[in-house]
């Protein structure tokens, strides 16, 4: 019996940026892209993003939180895994704060806190979550701070940009992906890019393990050894 070989893992993940994110033909994702580029020259009102899973909210949201530390300014993230308490420490001059329908009632009250602690301190807020600030599982108080600035919808890409985020990733592994092999994919599996990287780290994997290249047969076999639903 062949025993399959585990390949290291010798791609780091790309550093999310402003620059890697792709907002395909749509106006309220550029609208997004813009308003984020001009934030750590114009500190003010908070922002919250809002959009289905793998969108791009929490590419944004780290891009956003790149640029501000490249700049030398100090910023907090927060979301439901963060541990208690939360706390504003000194310089803190970006709160962001993610995967806002995620936080259990305590979590809740610790946000409402730091909201309003940083509001008296000018601090700037960016938060994003899967639904418009009025349909999220929260405290009013909460969920109408979040509501209270700029509320922005990220769009998904369509295919033609989906195929184009997909190439580049894979390009940037050196993994090459036939047109057939794309066209299979994101035509029988969903275009949510989180889903697309996490699908290709397991391919990327899978064909080093079985030293073969990636075609459709390989792609197929690989979802029947792990019993996974391609849609």
């Amino acid at each position: 019996m062949a025993v399959r070989q585990i390949p290291l893992a010798i791609v780091p993940a790309p550093a999310m940026s402003l620059d890697s994110f792709v907002p395909g033909p749509s106006v309220a994702n550029a609208a997004v892209l813009a308003h984020l580029r001009a934030m750590p020259m114009r500190s003010g009102a908070p922002v919250y993003l809002w959009g289905a899973s793998g969108s791009g909210k929490t590419h944004l949201l780290q891009a956003l939180t790149a640029s501000w530390l490249a700049q030398g300014r100090r910023a907090a993230w927060f979301d439901a895994t963060t541990a208690l308490p939360w706390t504003l420490e000194e310089q803190t001059s970006l709160i962001v704060l993610d995967g806002a329908e995620q936080l259990n009632a305590t979590q809740q009250h610790a946000g409402f806190a730091l909201f309003i602690e940083t509001a008296a301190a000018g601090v700037q807020w960016a938060a994003a979550g899967a639904l418009p600030p009025v349909d999220l599982p929260l405290r009013d108080d909460l969920r109408t701070r979040l509501a209270w600035g700029h509320v922005f919808a990220l769009e998904a890409l369509g295919e033609s940009d989906a195929r184009a985020v997909l190439r580049r990733e894979a390009d940037r592994r050196g993994i090459f992906l036939s047109d057939e092999v794309m066209g299979y994919l994101l035509t029988r599996y969903s275009r949510d890019l989180k889903h697309l990287m996490a699908l290709l780290d397991r391919l990327d994997e899978f064909s080093l393990s079985e030293q073969r290249a990636i075609t459709v047969p390989l792609l197929k076999r690989m979802f029947d050894e792990e019993g996974a639903d391609l849609v």
